[in-house]
């Protein structure tokens, strides 16, 4: 038996709107579930909207400076090529030959998703193709920004009636940074969803939330707290009969 394969889509923007701080991807958020993925032989192949190196969030290494499985999966060198040659999107949108291989498409957060892939018309078609090929779709945090404005081949919101979760507005006034962002995650979010969805979240923030929905193929986690057990997430649902839904 062959051994799953995940796609893991980080961000390639660098700058927090006009705050002039760096962003980027979230150490964390991409760690914890690399651990988990790894250590169960899952092969992850990481692209970008640019292509080349993915920038971490520099606040993210600070926030990790105790968390070994972060620093050691930052300083690897059997790590640290995922995120400094990632492959352009261009490389899989449109080709249905280079997903075959792949169980689940992950977006790692960081708030540089909420700038470029929020609004990639590559990345929301390759959501689409995932979706369509009957994979499973992942985030976590602001990764599910790159979720929301994603339309299915019917025109519907692929969120759309969906239990979700991602980073709460709560949160984004906890860090200081509702106003530089483009918009809110969790307002966006439950504006996908809809009536007949639901944008469900911990009872306290920074709390770990993990909502899996339309029979595993959907999995999204809250916030940093959630990294690991959407991991765990992705590796019960890719090894395991997906339910039809």
């Amino acid at each position: 038996m062959t051994a799953p394969k995940v796609l893991v889509v980080l961000t390639s923007h660098t700058k927090l709107g006009d705050t002039g701080k760096p962003t980027g991807w979230y150490l964390s958020e991409f760690a914890h579930p690399y651990s988990v993925l790894s250590a169960a032989s899952v092969s992850l192949t990481v692209a970008s909207p640019a292509g080349g190196h993915s920038a971490v969030d520099p606040s993210s290494i600070d926030a990790a400076k105790d968390d070994s499985i972060s620093t050691n999966f930052l300083n690897s060198e059997s790590t640290k090529p995922l995120f400094e040659s990632t492959r352009p999107l261009s490389e899989f949108v449109g080709n249905p030959s280079a997903i075959a291989p792949y169980s689940a498409i992950f977006f790692p957060g960081g708030h540089g998703p909420m700038f470029d892939l929020s609004i990639s018309p590559e990345s929301q078609q390759l959501v689409r193709e995932f979706w369509d090929a009957g994979k499973v779709v992942a985030a976590v945090c602001h990764g599910p920004a790159a979720l929301a404005n994603v339309k299915l081949s019917d025109g519907s919101l692929l969120l759309q009636g969906r239990k979700v979760t991602g980073f709460t507005n709560a949160e984004e006034d906890q860090v200081g940074l509702s106003s530089a962002m483009p918009f809110l995650l969790e307002d966006k979010l439950r504006e996908a969803v809809g009536d007949e969805g639901k944008f469900e979240k911990a009872e306290q923030p920074w709390g770990e939330k993990v909502v899996v929905d339309a029979g595993g193929r959907l999995i999204t986690g809250q916030n940093p707290a959630s990294a690991k057990g959407v991991g765990e997430a992705i590796l019960r649902v890719i090894t395991s009969p997906l339910e039809q839904h």
